[in-house]
């Protein structure tokens, strides 16, 4: 499929461009921007009407197209997304080391596979902060590891490899003396900056390893932070492509959030207020009362779009029985009675006849019931706008590595679905 791997390979583009989730939400909007989006400052009025907007808070995103015939009870259609993955935050005084050697101190982020992380040339990424104010994002390419202990000083580690997150999570970044050295201050280089203008930072590691496809006929892809950028990277796909051919219908929406893989609780976050401040203000913009911006959102319908799990061959036995999910096989419907997915009948007929005229397969996900799956921004979007919400995502192995498996034309699949959602 030509569009499948056009869409795989800029995928690839767009993880090697988005390290943290503030480069993330800046790459994504510097490619609205250039399909004619109009970035918004939050701390300015807005403009009414019809248009094509976007607005970044931290590293988080939120973009959206105004039709021509819209009006005060026009419903959202909403693409729900997330900017994080797991990883390793940087600490406060983040230069330490011993016996020689120089190591970074650095907190677990969400629930990452620890064991992933061994052995890989990591980069720190994310944003600088400075007294004044002045936001700088940086990058450092290759400068750290988490070196494992080789078999000869621990024989029984193929019968157990057992990691202490404080003990040894700890990645080493050179040679020397730790009280004569900086990381901040090789941070604040690497953005053109002298380390006394640091006021703060908020800084992560991430894996340098270029993603690339593999396999007998080249069917799968490898790449970090496919959770969940292969859900953001559709969603703006989707949306640049609807915007060139929507005049009606409802108003497209695309919001990418922050903090996730840690609960969702910030100021960027699917629980905070992010979401509804953006939908309230475009609503008053189209002169709408309090009664129509409720008819408005009762007309709403959102996909929450986060990877999901495809049936690993060698643990079938952690899967539904009934219910195995391939790559390949199409973006996954994500279901669950406790509500941990908040699919219900109606959004999966909504979601069926979505794949349907998308001309595209979708395969169904429910988890083992002596495994309790996860959650995602879907319950909490639901919750908190009252909008019905379907949970969806492409099937992933290794979810939670530092480098995840897809397949190649997932991705494209759940690109081409969104897209005709945005069109409606």
């Amino acid at each position: 499929m030509p569009d499948a791997l056009d869409h795989i390979h800029d995928l690839g583009a767009f993880v090697s461009a988005s390290p943290s989730s503030f480069h993330a939400a800046r790459e994504g909007a510097r490619r609205l921007a250039a399909a004619g989006f109009t970035e918004l400052g939050e701390d300015r009025s807005w403009p009414a009407g019809p248009g094509k907007y976007l607005v970044v808070r931290d590293g988080a995103l939120i973009a959206w197209i105004v039709p021509e015939g819209a009006g005060p009870g026009t419903g959202f259609s909403i693409l729900g997304t997330h900017t994080d993955s797991p990883s390793f935050k940087l600490k406060p005084r983040p230069t330490t080391g011993r016996l020689g050697w120089l190591q970074a101190g650095v907190e677990v982020y969400g629930g990452p596979l620890l064991n992933s992380w061994l052995d890989r040339e990591l980069q720190l990424a994310g944003r600088l902060v400075t007294f004044d104010g002045e936001e700088r994002l940086v990058e450092t390419g290759p400068l750290m590891r988490f070196p494992q202990l080789a078999i000869h000083l621990d024989r029984a580690v193929n019968e157990g490899l057992k990691l202490d997150k404080q003990q040894h999570m700890n990645p080493v970044w050179g040679l020397g003396d730790p009280s004569a050295a900086d990381l901040v201050g090789l941070l604040a280089a690497k953005a053109g900056l002298a380390p006394e203008e640091i006021g703060g930072y908020d800084i992560v590691a991430a894996d340098t390893q270029e993603p690339r496809t593999f396999g007998a006929e080249n069917e799968f892809f490898a790449s970090g932070r496919l959770d969940n950028l292969s859900s953001v990277h559709a969603g703006l796909a989707a949306l640049i492509a609807a915007a060139e051919n929507k005049t009606d219908g409802s108003i497209a929406v695309l919001a990418a959030f922050d903090h996730e893989e840690v609960g969702s609780g910030s100021r960027s976050g699917a629980a905070g207020p992010f979401l509804e401040d953006v939908l309230n203000r475009i609503t008053a913009g189209l002169g709408a009362s309090e009664a129509e911006r409720q008819q408005a959102f009762a007309a709403s319908f959102c996909i929450s779009a986060d990877a999901g799990h495809a049936v690993h061959p060698n643990y079938a036995e952690r899967h539904d029985p009934a219910n195995h999910p391939v790559l390949n096989g199409g973006p996954l419907l994500k279901i669950n009675a406790n509500q941990r997915y908040t699919t219900d009948a109606p959004g999966a007929a909504r979601w069926a006849r979505l794949c349907r005229d998308a001309g595209i397969p979708y395969q169904e996900f429910v988890s083992h019931n002596s495994m309790p799956c996860g959650s995602t921004i879907g319950p909490l979007t639901a919750t908190r706008l009252g909008i019905r919400t379907v949970d969806v995502g492409i099937p992933l192995l290794s979810m939670h590595s530092a480098r995840e498996m897809a397949g190649v034309q997932d991705p494209f699949y759940l690109s081409r679905v969104s897209e005709v959602f945005f069109i409606r």
